[in-house]
């Protein structure tokens, strides 16, 4: 394409819409089921489906370790996993800003790509909106997920019991704190990158060391202590961790101590939280630490009968304490 940035034309309908699709969107999200026409045809699938919608504003859209583009799919295949369902198809649409870079458009696609073919999930439709200056920041991506739930599988946050272990597949608050750094705000030199990543692969393990897995979750926004509270409330259980179990990265805890932040708060774009029976969890974690993105997997805690619909913290010395429930939103567009 010869144009260097978006223009209004590219989302007019017209010539310039066709060549952004074929030379960009076509050329990276071809498949058999990827059309020109209104709507993807897909084969009926035999058991029950999954579906999930995403939004995606991340500022910056380009971080260490991903882009707006991998995040897209991650997001949503991850969702999918969460309720034991394996990602099939997704749909995206695009909301690009007047002036936005051709070239960064087209490394976001390549990402979605990459990223589409590792978690297995074919992108059969979209939509692509060009926005004026001003009106949006950069690129915004919506995508839809749909997925076949396993036989076997029946997960919600409502299944949490007293007794089940509490498992987290890797260390905590990466991708916050690589977004927080990206934006360079306070000025701190890192090596820190997202743990943005695909995590059908991981919900699979599970499947393979035993059928009872009660909740799994992903620690988006938030991050963990977020999750933990959402799944204390819908169970009517509490959540007690042990704070010295928690893995955080030396690079993510160095720079929560200078900024006074908690990792068990900020985002991850690759963790689950899982719930399970505490008979099955060393061997669940055994399983995860072969992964690719769950060699860090640990048991954090246990669910209780008491404090219910609270986070009880042990901290290294040996006192308890509750964690603060999460209000406002700590790193806004991190996702």
């Amino acid at each position: 394409m010869s144009e260097k940035t978006v223009t209004l034309a590219h989302g007019a309908g017209g010539t310039q819409t066709n060549e952004l699709i074929d030379s960009v969107f076509k050329a990276h999200f071809a498949n058999p089921m990827f059309t020109g026409d209104d709507a993807a045809v897909l084969p009926p699938i035999s058991g029950k489906i999954a579906t999930s919608t995403d939004g995606f504003i991340v500022s910056p859209w380009k971080f260490p370790g991903g882009n707006i583009g991998k995040l897209s799919i991650c997001g949503t295949v991850n969702d999918l996993s969460c309720m034991g369902a394996k990602p099939l198809y997704l749909t995206c649409a695009f909301v690009i800003e007047e002036g936005f870079p051709m070239d960064a458009l087209e490394e976001i696609a390549a990402a979605m790509e990459k990223t589409a073919a590792e978690a297995g999930v074919r992108i059969v439709a979209g939509d692509t909106k060009v926005a004026g200056r001003g009106q949006c920041d950069g690129v915004f991506i919506t995508t839809t997920g749909i997925g076949e739930i396993m036989p076997q599988a029946q997960t919600s946050g409502t299944l949490a019991k007293p007794g089940d272990a509490i498992i987290v597949t890797g260390d905590v608050g990466r991708h916050g704190c690589t977004i927080l750094l990206a934006r360079d705000d306070y000025g701190i030199e890192s090596d820190v990158d997202s743990d943005c990543a695909p995590l059908w692969s991981a919900v699979e393990t599970l499947y393979q060391v035993t059928d009872e897995i009660h909740v799994i979750r992903d620690a988006t926004r938030g991050g963990v202590g977020t999750v933990l509270y959402e799944i204390a409330g819908q169970s009517s259980v509490g959540m007690q961790i042990q704070a010295a179990s928690v893995p955080v990265d030396p690079r993510v805890r160095g720079v929560c101590g200078m900024l006074g932040l908690d990792p068990l708060y900020l985002a991850c774009e690759g963790r689950l939280v899982i719930i399970a029976p505490q008979q099955h969890a060393d061997a669940i974690v055994s399983a995860l630490r072969s992964g690719k993105y769950t060699q860090n997997a640990a048991i954090i805690g246990t669910v209780t009968a008491e404090n219910a619909g609270k986070v009880i913290m042990e901290t290294e010395i040996g006192a308890q304490t509750i964690l603060p429930q999460p209000k406002g939103e700590l790193l806004p567009r991190i996702c």
